[in-house]
């Protein structure tokens, strides 16, 4: 079998030297590309820094360890149902499940080592925040299907890619859950958004096979709508900010991220899918202004 990599992949450094009979199971957990877990984990440490755990490093780098590999299980679980469209549409045709270099078998037993590094995270979290970890289970098995009955996926993905945020905070806190909310809806704006750019590359192929996404249900007014999302990502989040301390100035931790969106509207190329896959990669960037942001707001005075 022949690793190829799919074009928007970064396929390189460890995943590239590991043994060819290892190498698929890297690839169907996507560890070539690690924007995934980044989105996934940046959520986890705004809870945690916001809601005042500035000094909680030990479980910021539980919760990455948990972000890389529940992201990874994620994957291959959407392979799995997704296996049969992954073959029709020119991106994903080589991924491992869909070009057979992993079998079905072989793929869920991939699955459950996962999920079992996911475990040992969960248990090291107290008990309200393993019940706030658990309750992601059933919107995450039901995420492939969203593409299938809506034309909006990316809301669903939205729901469940900043679910870190819940469980970071409640680790930290049970109060202010007003703050919270408004950080989750922020988190949950700002998936929606950059997802929609992720879904311009493949609106020509979804279209012949029947996936629906917010990249075509938004049609020419991509950027725009893009645009909205964002700004309700950030008016949240300043919110959220608002909510948990009265000054205007801990509104300003958030400029730089702000700044950083507004970049990635204002030069989005909806029809270079080249120009988007940069934008879309670009987030681990924003993901980390708006920690800083967390850090510095939920932390001041301390």
């Amino acid at each position: 079998m022949t690793a190829t990599a799919t074009p928007d992949t970064q396929y390189r450094g460890l995943v590239g030297r590991l043994p060819a009979s290892l190498r698929p199971y890297a690839l169907l957990g996507r560890f070539d590309r690690p924007i995934g877990w980044w989105l996934l984990f940046w959520p986890c440490a705004w809870g945690v820094w916001l809601a005042g755990g500035a000094e909680r490093w030990g479980l910021v780098l539980w919760l990455l360890l948990g972000s890389i590999a529940m992201r990874a299980a994620g994957c291959v679980y959407n392979d799995i149902i997704d296996r049969d469209l992954d073959r029709q549409v020119a991106r994903t045709a080589a991924r491992p499940l869909a070009s057979g270099a992993v079998s079905l078998k072989k793929a869920w037993a991939w699955l459950l080592l996962l999920c079992f590094v996911g475990l040992v995270v969960l248990l090291q979290l107290r008990w309200e925040a393993q019940v706030v970890a658990l309750a992601s289970i059933l919107p995450v098995a039901a995420y492939p299907m969203m593409k299938r009955i809506t034309w909006w996926p990316q809301a669903w993905l939205g729901m469940v890619f900043s679910w870190g945020a819940l469980v970071g905070w409640v680790e930290i806190s049970s109060a202010n859950l007003a703050v919270l909310a408004a950080l989750y809806a922020g988190a949950i704006c700002w998936v929606i958004g950059y997802d929609t750019i992720y879904a311009l590359q493949d609106r020509e192929d979804d279209a012949l096979v029947g996936v629906r996404s917010s990249a075509r249900a938004l049609g020419s007014k991509v950027r725009p709508g893009v645009a909205g999302f964002y700004v309700g990502a950030v008016a949240f989040w300043m919110l959220s900010f608002w909510l948990l301390r009265e000054d205007w100035l801990a509104l300003l931790a958030l400029l730089p991220a702000a700044g950083h969106l507004l970049w990635q509207v204002a030069t989005l190329e909806p029809d270079d899918g080249d120009n988007a896959l940069a934008r879309f990669r670009s987030n681990r960037t924003a993901g980390f202004l708006v920690a800083l942001a967390c850090l510095v707001v939920g932390n001041a005075g301390l």
